[in-house]
């Protein structure tokens, strides 16, 4: 964990620190591109590590390897350490909040977001289902990066809308990916295999109960992103939809409003009693 404090320190101060100093921006758009420049370099660092050990160890040229030998006691050491170090920066996550000086409606958002993560990876890691947990971490990481990643350029210029279009159409891909793998290991692999009931000897957690409740997580997970996500878009969709209206009605408003020469002259052009007098009214004066 406090190797993941010193990492997380170096990119904000040699990173991202400069970069706020250059765009200047406001203390909400501060606050959320230090949080998606955190989140990108894990995201990124974390994706490209758990791709190299399933290429490794062959996990992605033999899918019935998710579920094939279980229990899988014996976990090469590269996933055992990528396991440790996943759960030692969502624990160093927590101080940060402080660290970090997290506004106080945001953290228990945050808090929402750390325990989910926490509590999957832990569980993978303790339910020895750590090969289904590393493609599902591999494959929720890209999306999450893709997303952070769209808004660090969307902070950058605001015109940028093209990597919220793709993390969209690849966020709901990755659900259902992620409920089809899930269901097709716990559900299917892990309930027509040979070795049923719990063993706390062996680490074998293949039991009818325990496979409702690792489904029903991640279900329920998935749910709740889903949720979340509609919300986010809809949000989205009212901004953008209420800018077209607010400009038309500036607009109708300054062409409706006379101008100083009009007012002086009469309402809409027309000369009114209080307006300049006319050649022959000057004459008929002098007269």
């Amino acid at each position: 964990m406090l190797v993941a404090i010193i990492i997380h320190a170096i990119i904000q101060e040699y990173v991202l620190d400069k970069i706020n100093r250059r765009m200047h921006f406001s203390k909400t758009k501060h606050s959320k591109f230090n949080e998606s420049g955190q989140l990108s370099a894990f995201y990124l660092f974390s994706c490209v590590w758990g791709t190299s050990i399933l290429i490794s160890e062959n996990y992605v040229s033999d899918p019935m390897s998710l579920w094939k030998d279980y229990p899988h006691m014996m976990i090469p050491f590269q996933m055992k350490f990528f396991y440790i170090s996943q759960l030692a920066y969502w624990f160093h996550a927590f101080p940060e909040l402080y660290f970090q000086k997290t506004k106080k409606e945001d953290i228990p958002r945050q808090l929402v977001y750390i325990g989910l993560y926490l509590f999957h990876i832990a569980g993978a890691y303790l339910l020895n289902l750590t090969r289904l947990g590393l493609v599902l971490l591999v494959l929720h990481y890209f999306v999450e990066f893709l997303f952070h990643i769209s808004r660090l350029f969307y902070f950058s210029d605001e015109k940028y809308q093209k990597g919220f279009s793709m993390w969209a159409a690849l966020f709901v891909f990755g659900r259902l990916l992620t409920l089809i793998l899930s269901v097709l290991t716990v559900g299917f692999g892990l309930a027509s295999a040979e070795n049923q009931g719990l063993n706390l000897n062996t680490g074998n957690f293949n039991m009818l109960a325990i496979r409702i409740i690792v489904l029903s997580s991640i279900c329920g997970t998935q749910a709740f992103m889903m949720w979340k996500f509609i919300n986010f878009q809809l949000r989205r969709w009212r901004e953008h939809s209420s800018q077209p209206q607010s400009l038309k009605k500036k607009f109708v408003t300054t062409k409706g409003r006379p101008s100083k020469k009009e007012r002086e002259n009469g309402v809409n052009g027309t000369v009114t009693s209080n307006g300049a007098d006319s050649p022959r009214s000057r004459k008929e004066k002098s007269s």
